[in-house]
C-alpha cells in the first residue's frame, strides 16, 4: 500500500519548520539551553583559557626591539602635560572593577579642570585569545569607561576604538605584563 502524497508532503512540511525554528534558536544564542540577554552580542571563538604555570617559561618578549619601539611610539599619544591613569580589567571581562571606579572619577577630574575637549579612549586585550575575540572584547572595556565618564557628567567628546592585542601596552609574556594590557588606555586629542 502506498502512502498517500499529502502525508508525506506535510511529513517533510513538518520537519522543514522544526529544523527551521531549532536553526533560529542557534542563531538567536539558545543553544544548548543557555539563555543570554537579547542585546549581547554572541563571539564564535574556543574557549580562553588560563595558561598554566608551566607554559609561562617563554622568552621575555617575543616581539622585536623595532616593533617595540614602533608599538611604543603609536601609544605615546595624546597631551603629555595630563596624568591620565589607566582603567585596568579582569582577565576575559569587559565590566568595570570596583578599583577602576576612583580611577575614573580622578581621571574625569583631571580632564575637566585641562579643559579637555576630545578623547580617544583605546580598548585592549591580552594575547590570550585570538585576535577577533580580543577586538570585540576591548570595544565593550572602551564603551564601559565611556559609559561611566558619561555618568559622571564628563562633558567632552568620548570616542572609542580597539586594538585587542595587536597594539599592546606591555610587551613581555607574563602575568604581570597582561594585566596591564588588559585595559582602558586614554589618549588626550584637545
Amino acid at each position: 500500500m502506498r502512502t498517500p502524497s499529502y502525508l508525506i508532503t506535510s511529513g517533510l512540511f513538518v520537519i522543514i519548520i522544526a529544523l527551521g525554528a531549532q536553526g533560529c534558536a542557534t542563531q538567536s544564542g539558545r543553544s544548548g539551553g543557555e539563555a543570554h540577554a537579547p542585546d549581547e552580542e554572541r563571539i564564535v571563538d574556543p574557549g580562553i583559557r588560563d595558561l598554566a604555570q608551566s607554559d609561562l617559561a617563554t622568552p621575555a618578549s617575543r616581539t622585536s626591539p623595532m616593533m617595540r619601539a614602533e608599538l611604543a611610539a603609536r601609544n605615546a599619544t595624546g597631551a603629555a602635560s595630563i596624568s591620565i591613569t589607566d582603567v585596568l580589567f579582569d582577565f576575559d571581562r569587559a565590566t568595570l572593577r570596583s578599583d577602576a571606579l576612583p580611577v575614573l572619577e580622578a581621571n574625569a577630574r583631571r580632564l575637566k579642570e585641562e579643559g579637555t575637549k576630545r578623547i580617544l579612549l583605546e580598548g585592549r586585550g591580552d594575547e590570550i585569545g585570538t585576535a577577533a575575540y580580543n577586538l570585540v572584547l576591548g570595544e565593550r572595556r572602551a564603551q564601559s569607561v565611556q559609559g561611566y565618564l558619561q555618568q559622571l557628567g564628563l562633558n567632552v567628546e568620548l570616542r572609542t576604538t580597539s586594538y585587542g592585542k595587536d597594539r599592546p601596552l606591555c610587551f613581555e609574556h607574563t602575568q604581570t605584563c597582561w594585566q596591564k594590557n588588559r585595559s582602558v588606555h586614554f589618549v588626550v586629542k584637545e
